[in-house]
């Protein structure tokens, strides 16, 4: 059977798991229990067929992704501290864009601008100004994971993202989703977002290279203004490369962002990819996946049973979605 694939977010001591038309978020709380929430996830896309087309659907994802993760991250602090669960209030979620937007723009646009402009005053050439530029980006990323992983409280979340990761692969190989299973998987995966982000510096080096490199604004304003279609073109770099992921070619693609995953990804705990199993478990069982698995069980009986669990299973299942 074709499986589904799921994707998902850490988020304060807990993941949450997103299937098509549902999401799940479990979390261990202060008294050591887990608890969890989720509901429908109505994408625009199942509104406008046009949001599923090419580059469009790299923008839709990237936005719905930001807004539900902000939301499941708040969600998380309550369920964890075992606070009353309160929903983002549109003003909150205003607040929060805002202060994200401008921590953004002034690391990642305007600091990496004003260190080309004072590393050298004599780059005339704009394709060359875009891509030293894009080289402090990318260094100035990877020292921002660097600092923060450094946090005890940040660590916790990494050791969640890679439990997250470590249940997908379970799932996708077709094994049971037990902590012992996911043990032997690892914590980096190919759809994971931190690989998306360093496809999206390595696309904007391209797309920013035609930009002006006289005026901060200026600049800033156009970058600001190709983002949708940096964010579109990165996100089919993505998805080709998942489904040729076993290709040298794409292998090569995929390895630095599969590097870089060693910072925002750490070995989880058993107690950590429990609450993994848990958010993935609510899922599937909300988008109705577990009882179509059972019903194949029934009609081809043993076979199964010793097809899932078969060395030879094991292998990752080809993939095309963001995780």
């Amino acid at each position: 059977m074709a499986k589904t694939l799921f994707g998902g977010q850490a988020v304060i001591e807990g993941v949450m798991m997103k299937g098509p038309k549902y999401w799940s978020l479990a979390v261990r709380t202060s008294d050591g229990n887990i608890t969890d929430t989720g509901e429908r996830f109505k994408s625009i896309s199942e509104r406008w067929s046009i949001f599923k087309k090419p580059l469009f659907r790299g923008i839709v994802v990237l936005i719905e992704t930001f807004i539900l993760g902000i939301k499941t991250i708040s969600l998380s602090a309550n369920l964890a501290l075992g606070e009353t669960e309160e929903e983002i209030t549109p003003k909150q979620m205003v607040g929060t864009l805002m202060l994200a937007f401008a921590f953004v723009v002034g690391l990642f646009m305007i600091l990496p601008f004003y260190l080309t402009k004072a590393a050298s005053t004599l780059i005339d050439n704009r394709f060359l100004f875009a891509f030293i530029e894009g080289l402090f980006r990318i260094t100035i990323f990877i020292l921002y994971i660097l600092v923060i992983s450094r946090v005890s409280d940040i660590r916790r979340v990494f050791e969640y993202h890679g439990a997250e990761h470590m249940i997908i692969h379970t799932y996708e190989a077709g094994e049971g989703l037990t902590p012992q299973n996911a043990a032997r998987y690892s914590t980096l995966h190919v759809r994971c977002g931190t690989s998306f982000m360093l496809i999206v510096m390595v696309v904007a080096i391209f797309s920013f290279s035609f930009l002006p490199t006289t005026d901060v604004l200026t600049r800033v304003a156009g970058k600001l203004t190709l983002i949708p279609l940096v964010a579109g073109i990165s996100y089919e770099v993505t998805r080709v490369a998942a489904r040729y992921s076993n290709s040298r070619f794409m292998k090569a693609v995929m390895a630095p962002g599969l590097m870089l995953q060693k910072l925002t990804t750490k070995k989880p705990d058993e107690s950590q990819l429990e609450v993994a199993i848990h958010a993935l478990n609510k899922v599937l069982e909300a988008e109705g996946i577990k009882a179509a698995v059972q019903e194949e069980e029934e009609k081809v009986g043993e076979s199964v049973n010793r097809f899932t669990d078969s060395p030879v299973h094991s292998c990752l299942l080809v993939f095309a979605l963001q995780l």
